[in-house]
């Protein structure tokens, strides 16, 4: 039997774990007998992107990212519309695409995941035809903390909770135009919007609980500035995955979405900061990407929808 080809794409630098010990990890984990594998470290932004290109071109089977959800978008825009699979060792901050997916967060249990080598197809999505993002972009309050903690030396949660005390205060909500799919027409001032393909930012913040990463929608989620004395309920009802219940949040379901600004300023894609252009398109491509999850989780998947197939 021939074996599968598989290449782990390592952010060193992702999160407050150390990866010197990795290859010693996928040594004694990793399935041998039926991978033949290649372990290499990025050097900076934008690597893992043109690691993950070449290794299409040079036809993997799986590519895993260990990182954060920053590595798996460069990783993974890469593989959409390919055979090529997505393996996630998650070892950056907030984690949310694993967690979403429910993919352990140990070491040793996302090995053991990869092991298995069962996919599913999820869907992606494109800001003007160009930026991919898998799991959330944003633009406002959301963006700005994004850019803040790339900026900052600082990882985990204290560094996030960090900038927000210090900024939410003094920002101020800005102007957005948002044309759905279906020609409903919405103006409006928010905190931030966040256009959620799955369900969460990380560390199990919860801002779209119904959000679905095969559904072909995304919920955008609008989102009001709360006074600060509400921000502990605001907190606990994101902790609780109940925050779509606020008064001060809006979810909207669309495959399809243009968003109009006053000004050129940074989003947020996947946690981390790119500034684009004031007109933003986003569109759905559904179920474009082969991810490797749980094998309970695609037994549930497949028993509640037909829109998820084993690869």
């Amino acid at each position: 039997m021939n074996k599968e080809r598989l290449l782990f794409i390592v952010n060193p630098i992702s999160g407050n774990t150390q990866k010197e010990s990795f290859p010693d990890f996928v040594k004694s984990i990793l399935d041998t007998q039926r991978f033949d594998y290649k372990i290499i470290y990025t050097e900076g932004p934008g690597h893992a992107l043109e690691l993950s290109r070449q290794a299409v071109a040079d036809k993997y089977d799986i590519v895993v990212a260990v990182g954060g959800d920053g590595t798996i978008n460069e990783v993974a825009r890469c593989l959409v519309n390919t055979d090529s699979k997505l393996g996630i060792i998650p070892s950056g901050s907030g984690n949310g695409l694993a967690r979403h997916l429910n993919i352990p967060l140990s070491l040793e249990g996302a090995l053991k995941l990869i092991n298995t080598g069962l996919s599913s197809k999820i869907d992606t999505a494109i800001i003007n035809d160009k930026e991919v993002f898998i799991s959330i972009a944003g633009v406002g309050f959301d963006a700005l903390v994004a850019k803040l903690f790339a900026r900052d030396s600082g990882r985990g949660f204290f560094t996030y909770f960090k900038i927000v005390a210090a900024r939410f205060q003094y920002y101020r909500p800005k102007s957005y135009e948002l044309i759905l799919e279906n020609g409903e027409h919405l103006k409006t001032r928010a905190f931030f919007i966040a256009f959620a393909n799955s369900s969460q930012f990380g560390y199990n913040t919860t801002i779209a609980p119904q959000a679905e990463l095969n559904d072909g929608l995304l919920d955008v989620c609008i989102v009001q500035k709360p006074n600060i004395f509400e921000m502990p309920l605001i907190i606990n009802l994101l902790l609780l995955k109940m925050i779509h219940k606020s008064r001060y949040v809006q979810v909207l379901k669309t495959s399809d979405l243009i968003i109009k600004r006053k000004k050129n300023r940074v989003i947020n894609l996947d946690g981390e900061p790119i500034k684009l252009k004031k007109n933003l398109h986003i569109k759905v491509n559904p179920l474009s990407l082969n991810v490797i999850i749980p094998r309970a989780d695609e037994e549930k998947k497949l028993r509640t929808t037909r829109l998820f197939h084993q690869s």
